[in-house]
């Protein structure tokens, strides 16, 4: 793999406007008018939501995440995809550098809604 430039320095305060949160993922669905996005349930201890994400052609079985914890970005605004709204963003590790994806993990569970940073 050929390394990326490290993008442009940011400020701290900027790094803290990210609210990334460990969630259980506890139902996986295709979303019909799409080729690429799976609709995820996540809970969020206090609450869950609808996260879509563009994983349906880059594992061989998307539902294999089904029940897993991983990290994802809660405070971006809602967006419509395809005729469904997501809720926030998974964040996953390998896509920006055209590797197979995998999910950002806690090393052992976490309560759901759990900060990173």
């Amino acid at each position: 793999m050929d390394q990326a430039p490290i993008k442009e320095l940011i400020r701290f305060e900027d790094f803290e406007k990210l609210d990334v949160r460990v969630g259980t993922i506890t139902t996986v669905a295709e979303v019909e008018k799409s080729d690429k996005l799976m609709k995820l349930t996540v809970d969020f201890g206090d609450h869950t939501r609808t996260i879509l994400a563009g994983i349906k052609q880059e594992r061989e079985n998307p539902f294999e995440i089904e029940g897993k914890q991983a990290l994802f970005v809660v405070n971006l605004p809602e967006r419509k995809m395809a005729g469904e709204v997501s809720q926030g963003m998974l964040f996953d590790i390998g896509y920006a550098d055209k590797l197979t994806p995998c999910l950002a993990i806690p090393e052992h569970h976490m309560p759901n809604g759990s900060r990173a940073g």
